[in-house]
């Protein structure tokens, strides 16, 4: 599958995955500081911002498109990067292919998670798109769902004109939702045996310190940074924090 992507910079390529419900665009700000000394592909995983939707929506089809977009592009000394979802599919690229000389995780680690999506699907799937005149019409739908703002604000930046009387999601609902047990799957592999960095945030309880050891074993040579005042989106409540700490573990 060929991913949708921008291209920014020049220098070793840094490629960045965002996460569940995200697209490309969420991280381009970020992207663009990078660029003054990277060459940056920001990309949009299967199902989600502009890449093409396919009913298949696990790890190992996101991890092969990334493969994929590697050497059609003959990529080489690659550092790669993932939030959340995006993390999930960067560890799985670094132990199960020699495709990247470096890695960076955003608050996930490679353990399972339960299913926790289903009040956002629930609000998505509540949202009559057929009845909409304009975005701002969608959000009061979300709200007996999704008691936060920023989250709800974060899902509307999916919903795009499909025709000039239609708006639809980014996204592929459907897949997502038929699969959702899988984006929590625990990845494994061969342990990556370069340069890893885990983020997190402080107010997050995505990686905990029981998951140090697991990280340890598939990543020996990981080190670890944490934003003691951020949750999950810490590229997003963190942007200064989150740049100085990428750009030092590029450098």
């Amino acid at each position: 599958m060929e991913l949708n992507y921008y291209q920014l910079g020049s220098g070793k390529p840094l490629l960045i995955l965002h996460g569940l419900f995200g697209q490309s665009d969420n991280w381009l700000t970020l992207a663009k500081r990078w660029a003054t000394t990277h060459t940056v592909y920001v990309i949009d995983l299967r199902n989600h911002g502009k890449s093409p939707h396919d009913i298949v929506f696990t790890h190992a089809a996101m991890a092969q498109d990334v493969v994929a977009f590697i050497e059609r592009n003959s990529l080489q000394d690659v550092t790669l990067m993932g939030h959340s979802l995006g993390g999930k599919v960067a560890m799985y690229v670094a132990l199960n292919y020699q495709a990247i000389q470096k890695l960076i995780v955003v608050d996930i680690a490679p353990r399972y998670y339960k299913p926790h999506h289903q009040s956002i699907i629930n609000g998505l799937y509540a949202v009559p798109l057929h009845q909409l005149t304009s975005r701002n019409m969608a959000e009061p739908f979300l709200e007996p769902f999704i008691d936060d703002a920023g989250t709800r604000q974060f899902l509307l930046k999916n919903l795009y004109w499909k025709t000039d009387t239609q708006l639809a999601w980014r996204f592929n609902l459907d897949a997502i939702a038929s699969n959702i047990d899988q984006v929590g799957a625990a990845v494994t592999g061969k342990p990556f045996q370069r340069p890893a960095l885990f983020i997190n945030g402080g107010k997050s309880n995505y990686i905990t310190s029981n998951d140090s050891n697991l990280i340890n074993i598939l990543f020996p040579f990981a080190t670890f940074a944490t934003e003691p005042n951020v949750g999950h989106w810490v590229h997003a409540e963190s942007p200064n924090w989150m740049f100085g700490t990428v750009n030092d573990f590029l450098q």
